[in-house]
């Protein structure tokens, strides 16, 4: 198996001084201890997907038009359980999926966990084998340590702030970086089966590239542009949106590599500001032409809007 089960560690106190010694090596356990969550939450939801879980039964439900399992519940269960015993409660805060409507508003912490037990729950259920784990730490609004596992691949994304991005498997871990080197007609857009609506079809029909490849969970898209297989994913929302931990973690896991991630107008994300939704136009790319097609998508929208007088699409 590729992960061991992580033993309670006595709590230390992270130092905030960006980029110092201090704080690199704080930050450097806290990622030791992650990417052991990360393989073991991995592991946990491999054997739902596979039924070979004690109960395989994925109980399904749905919770603002969107599907919620056992798996979902259990291994968010797990993750914020190990993350917990391992660091505590005193320094850091915790927003998962499966858990932030018990919690009100703004987390007070500086450092807080965004964390995505099972991202990609519809491509879960269908058996694509797309889906993914996301687990931030964010200080403040901004992430600076990122894991993302892809159990069927047996991968595990890993980056910190000003680290890198890596890539860990039984092979071993070496490090990514995003292709930068096509012309802007050859740049291939990965896109989502499920969340696509008028507005998101006439923006892609619009672009200068029109290479598409349709993948699943945010996090198999954006692990996608890491290992050189995309180039851009798009997001747009209207009356609803993709939320904090969608994004957090595969933002990271890009900009480390050399890709960026920002808003159409080339705004950065935010996290925990008390609003969880990621509103608006959002751009992720391998870094090439990435303000050129944010001036595009937001140009080509507004003649849309002018057309139709709407759009609402969830990455």
């Amino acid at each position: 198996m590729l992960c061991k089960d992580i033993l309670t560690v006595e709590y230390f106190p992270i130092h905030s001084n960006l980029f110092s010694d201090e704080f690199m090596k704080d930050l450097s356990e806290i990622l030791t201890i992650a990417r052991e969550v990360g393989w073991g939450a991995a592991s946990l939801l491999s054997s739902y997907y596979h039924g070979t879980a004690e109960e395989p039964n994925l109980d399904i439900k749905y919770k603002d038009n969107e599907p919620v399992t056992l798996a979902d519940l259990a291994v968010s269960q797990y993750i914020l359980t190990k993350l917990q015993a391992a660091l505590g409660n005193e320094e850091f805060g915790y927003i998962s999926e499966e858990t932030y409507k018990s919690q009100h508003g703004q987390n007070s912490h500086e450092w807080v966990w965004i964390i995505d037990p099972l991202d990609g729950t519809r491509d879960f259920i269908t058996k694509t084998g797309e889906y993914a784990i996301h687990i931030a730490l964010v200080q403040g609004t901004r992430p600076v340590l990122a894991v993302v596992v892809i159990p069927e691949t047996k991968k595990l994304y890993y980056a910190t702030k000003g680290g890198g991005t890596f890539v860990e498997s039984v092979n071993g871990s070496y490090p990514l970086k995003v292709t930068a080197n096509k012309p802007i007609e050859d740049l291939t857009l990965v896109v989502s089966r499920s969340h696509r609506n008028e507005a998101l079809e006439y923006l892609l029909q619009n672009l200068p590239c029109q290479n598409q490849k349709a993948i699943g969970s945010v996090g198999c898209k954006i692990t996608a542009i890491v290992e050189q297989q995309a180039d851009i994913y798009i997001s747009l929302s209207g009356k609803s949106a993709p939320k904090d931990w969608d994004m957090a973690a595969p933002e990271l896991i890009l900009t480390e590599a050399g890709g960026k991630f920002t808003h159409f107008n080339g705004q950065p994300l935010e996290y925990n500001t008390g609003d969880i939704n990621q509103w608006g136009g959002l751009l992720a790319s391998n870094s090439q032409h990435h303000e050129i097609l944010c001036q595009k998508a937001e140009q080509t929208l507004t003649k849309f809007a002018s057309q139709d007088g709407d759009y609402t699409v969830k990455g």
